[in-house]
């Protein structure tokens, strides 16, 4: 089975990212916009014991606020939104999920970097105008972050929630 943890943000203009994902993003259908903290890995770990797991790591982590603004391309014609403030505390959670039983699933050939995909585009000229188009967004995006989700993948990409760990 097919599974991620994530952060789904609950802006109060979350509106302006669907709009930019409706555009962009192929995931658009299968997902809300969220923060990526263990990418998609394939396995066949007990719920119970991945639940334990995730409760254990975020022992301790308290709700905290993440900002996001500014639309930026990848190499890979990725558009992330980026986060500005809750970086460091993204990252401190992603690295202790990467442990115990989720160790072997660390992708280590990208730097982390927290952010919410709002598009992929294949062709190098479209993605160039996304770019374009999107510089000219300037919006804030702010809320506090109060659970981690773990997400179950189906065949056609879609998101199912697993279990929801409360910070």
């Amino acid at each position: 089975m097919k599974r991620s943890i994530i952060i789904f943000p609950k802006f109060r203009n979350i509106e302006k990212i669907q709009e930019i994902r409706k555009k962009y993003d192929p995931l658009y259908n299968c997902i809300k916009p969220h923060i990526t903290v263990v990418f998609p890995f394939e396995s066949n770990i007990k719920t119970e014991e991945l639940e334990k797991h995730v409760k254990q790591a975020l022992k301790g982590i308290k709700p905290f606020k993440i900002r996001l603004k500014g639309i930026t391309g990848t190499i890979d014609n990725y558009l992330f939104l980026n986060v500005k403030e809750g970086n460091d505390k993204i990252i401190e959670i992603h690295d202790k999920l990467y442990t115990g039983i989720l160790e072997k699933f660390l992708y280590r050939k990208v730097t982390y970097i927290p952010h919410i995909t709002v598009g992929k585009v294949e062709e190098i000229e479209e993605f160039e105008i996304a770019l374009e188009e999107t510089e000219k967004i300037q919006d804030t995006f702010e809320t506090v972050v109060e659970e981690i989700c773990v997400e179950l993948i189906d065949e056609d990409d879609k998101s199912n929630i697993e279990f929801i760990v409360k910070l």
